[in-house]
């Protein structure tokens, strides 16, 4: 079955995570994206190993580059060289999204920016990203998600300080870029409709700073009624609902309880939990003396999830009405039934001939689960893209020679 994007063409000129990881979601989606390198070193992202995590020795899997980058066919071009440049305006003539991340003062430098653009393709749409926004004194500024999303954006302050007053870090890597992505590629989605309807193209613009406001917008907004800067940090035991809140089992593992109508699941989950006198006590008995009772009661609840190991809870609540889940460590991730029905860890075979399993976009179409393919070696695919614009070989001979391609 055919993607919702099937048949539109994308000329993505960008790097890192960000930009990048919303072209794969386009490829999930069913577009055709071409990502355009430069010819040095390509991707900056290629040789990114400050995280640490990147598998050590030769033909290893970057899996930095794989996850944003799947299913991408990569042309190297050099944009300075009039050639390059030209080549990538070839493809540009052809596409229906022009994606982008580089700094305004860049694409000008290039002559890649918008009127440069739509003076080959006027029906092009144009997505571009960027750290705080199109307008502004910090417009022209470069932006990753650690300064621009958690920084900038106040996310950081939303979680819970560490000793010393030291804010906390980024909980992963590119916390900020993928929902950048997610946000880019839904955009994109959206003008392309706009496009089909109305005869009218767009620019689009997703940052980073504007995307961490969107994710606390809750909290930005009740900041400015209440009149605080950061989210308090409140006492658990203090809860107001019971039903609602992380206990610990007898194994130091945690599970996350959300019992928003508590009175219509609590008989139950009380006898579950062995303690089923909390059912008919007066001070627990409806969500209202719990309130009023609120430290005893998280006091016994604490008591009985503590008695017992998570594997255990699991057991006894998998047929429990309420929601409630266990915090899963990142490689459970991989057994969760739920994960595996729905094919949200799809597999790919790597260029070394392994076998990863990446994550899926969230989206699916038709129930059909998301298929991933690897991404491409830098300027894997510059002579096949070229000879389908119309260079021969004699051209493409010569584009190498000059240093206009790799």
């Amino acid at each position: 079955m055919s993607g919702p994007l099937e048949g539109i063409r994308v000329i993505e000129v960008a790097s890192w995570m960000f930009i990048p990881s919303g072209g794969s979601v386009l490829v999930d989606w069913g577009a055709e994206v071409i990502k355009v390198e430069p010819v040095t070193g390509g991707d900056p992202q290629r040789g990114l190993i400050t995280s640490g995590l990147l598998p050590g020795g030769a033909g290893a899997v970057n899996f930095m580059i794989e996850q944003p980058n799947r299913g991408k066919r990569s042309v190297a071009l050099d944009l300075t060289h009039p050639d390059g440049r030209e080549a990538l305006l070839k493809l540009v003539e052809t596409a229906d999204v022009f994606l982008t991340n580089y700094l305004p003062p860049i694409r000008r430098k290039l002559r890649i920016d918008t009127d440069d653009i739509r003076a080959r393709n006027p029906n092009i749409v144009i997505a571009r990203g960027s750290g705080a926004g199109p307008k502004g004194p910090d417009a022209e500024k470069g932006g990753y998600d650690g300064a621009s999303f958690w920084a900038r954006g106040g996310v950081g302050v939303t979680m819970p300080e560490r000793p010393g007053g030291w804010p906390p870090g980024q909980p992963t890597p590119a916390f900020g870029d993928v929902m950048g992505g997610l946000t880019t590629a839904g955009a994109i989605a959206a003008a392309l409709l706009k496009r089909e309807r109305t005869g009218e193209t767009s620019i689009v613009d997703v940052s980073l700073l504007a995307t961490a406001m969107w994710q606390i917008s809750p909290m930005i907004i009740a900041s400015k009624l209440f009149g605080f800067s950061k989210i308090p940090q409140g006492d658990r035991t203090k809860s107001p609902n019971p039903g609602v809140g992380t206990y610990r089992t007898s194994d130091d593992r945690f599970i996350s309880l959300i019992l928003l109508q508590s009175d219509k699941h609590w008989d139950d989950f009380v006898v579950r939990l062995g303690v089923p006198d909390m059912a008919t006590d007066p001070k627990f008995c409806d969500s209202g003396v719990r309130a009023q009772n609120a430290e005893e009661c998280i006091g016994r609840l604490d008591a009985a999830f503590e008695s017992q190991p998570l594997s255990y809870w699991k057991e006894t609540l998998a047929t429990f009405d309420g929601v409630w889940s266990p915090f899963q460590t990142l490689d459970e991730l991989y057994d969760d039934v739920q994960v595996q029905a729905n094919g949200y860890l799809p597999t790919m075979t790597a260029g070394n001939g392994d076998d990863v399993a990446l994550v899926a976009s969230p989206a699916q179409f038709d129930e059909v689960p998301i298929q991933v393919e690897r991404a491409p070696e830098h300027g894997e695919q510059t002579e096949l893209v070229l000879m389908e614009l119309g260079y021969d070989w004699d051209q493409i001979s010569a584009l190498k020679e000059s240093g206009a391609i790799l």
